[in-house]
């Protein structure tokens, strides 16, 4: 996590969210396949679930937990300011998907998926959090914005 990411002091498993973040890039695979909605509302609504304090009811999270204990992986926990803005960011990358789909913009659609998925596998590969720099930037070029 870089200095610039935004803290909350307060900690999470930065093993999970890994394996959350290759659920959602599954997901947003299997939506580019299919276009099925259903997909998006899926991952709009977990994603809500992990934002708004109700973890224990989100799949993607209770799947991740289940996939870490079952390989035997090890915790590593890091501050949560940083995985909670890019599950901003991923909430606001399904909305977007879902209207360019609905409204037929098959290239904004691609375009969308192809810009998300390559943020989501910098976080899952290299623990690079594409967020953390816009916001970074945001906070240089609006400093009162974030006071």
């Amino acid at each position: 996590m870089a200095q610039e990411c935004p803290l909350i002091f307060r900690q999470v498993d930065a093993t999970v969210t890994r394996i959350n973040t290759f659920s959602v890039i599954a997901g947003i695979i299997v939506f580019l396949i299919t276009h099925s909605l259903a997909v998006l509302f899926f991952l709009l609504i977990d994603f809500f679930l992990r934002l708004y304090g109700y973890k224990q009811f989100s799949p993607v999270q209770n799947f991740s937990l289940w996939i870490k204990k079952r390989l035997s992986l090890p915790t590593k926990m890091e501050d949560a300011g940083a995985k909670r803005l890019a599950a901003f960011f991923g909430v606001g990358f399904v909305i977007a998907l879902g209207a360019a789909d609905i409204l037929g913009l098959n290239v904004a659609v691609n375009l969308i998926a192809a810009i998300f998925l390559v943020c989501a596998s910098l976080e899952l590969l290299f623990g690079y959090c594409v967020a953390c720099k816009i916001y970074y930037i945001a906070k240089k070029l609006y400093p009162k914005a974030f006071e």
